[in-house]
C-alpha cells in the first residue's frame, strides 16, 4: 500500500499524530490519521513466592488509579529486551535474571501503530534504582495469581495489556 502526502500534526514525547493519504488494497485512496508509536514492552514479573508484581499507577488520561503490569515505551533504537529490563527496574525496583519473550499484541490497530511486546520476568532481585518519570505516580504490589485472576473477573484489573500478557503467560505455561 503506497503512502503519500504525510503530515505530522503533533508530537509529544516519542509519539506523533500523523495524517496521510493511504491507498487501500481495493485501490481507493483515503485520508487516515494514525498515532505513530515506537512500541512498548509489557512485563509480567513473578516473585520468589509465585506472586505477580503489579503496579498501581495514577493515569492522568483517565483521572484514576489503574492496576497493571509494568510497561513502557521503547527509547530510540533500544532493543525491546533492554526496554523490558529497564522498565521493570524503573517501575518496580526489581531486576530479573530470567526474562522470557511471549510475543506481541496490537492494542489499538484502528488508529495507532503501536506494538506491545510481552515478557515474563523471573528470579527477581531488589535493586537500589527506582526512578519513575516525572508524570508517573506508582505503588508496587505483590499479589497472588489467584487474587489477580479474581481481580480481572471482578473488574478491579481492566488494563488490556496486563490482561493480554497474563493470559498469554498462562496459555504458554509460565503461570
Amino acid at each position: 500500500m503506497p503512502v503519500t502526502d504525510k503530515t505530522v500534526i503533533h508530537t509529544w514525547k516519542r509519539i506523533s499524530l500523523v495524517e496521510e493519504q493511504v491507498e487501500l488494497p481495493n485501490g481507493k485512496t483515503v485520508t487516515h490519521t494514525t498515532i505513530a508509536h515506537p512500541g512498548a514492552a509489557v512485563i509480567l514479573p513473578i516473585d520468589e513466592n509465585g506472586h505477580v508484581v503489579l503496579i498501581n499507577q495514577y493515569r492522568p488520561s483517565l483521572k484514576k488509579w489503574l492496576l497493571e503490569l509494568p510497561a513502557g515505551t521503547l527509547e530510540n533504537d533500544e532493543p525491546i529486551e533492554v526496554c523490558a529490563a529497564r522498565e521493570l527496574e524503573e517501575e518496580t525496583g526489581f531486576s530479573a535474571s530470567e526474562i522470557f519473550p511471549l510475543g506481541q499484541v496490537t492494542p489499538l490497530a484502528g488508529f495507532c501503530d503501536e506494538i506491545q511486546y510481552l515478557f515474563v520476568a523471573k528470579n527477581l532481585s531488589k535493586t537500589s534504582r527506582y526512578q519513575c518519570d516525572d508524570d508517573e505516580v506508582i505503588e508496587v504490589l505483590h499479589i497472588s495469581l489467584a487474587e489477580v485472576e479474581q481481580m480481572i473477573i471482578n473488574g478491579s484489573i481492566s488494563d488490556a495489556k496486563s490482561i493480554a500478557c497474563l493470559s498469554k503467560a498462562k496459555l504458554c505455561g509460565f503461570i
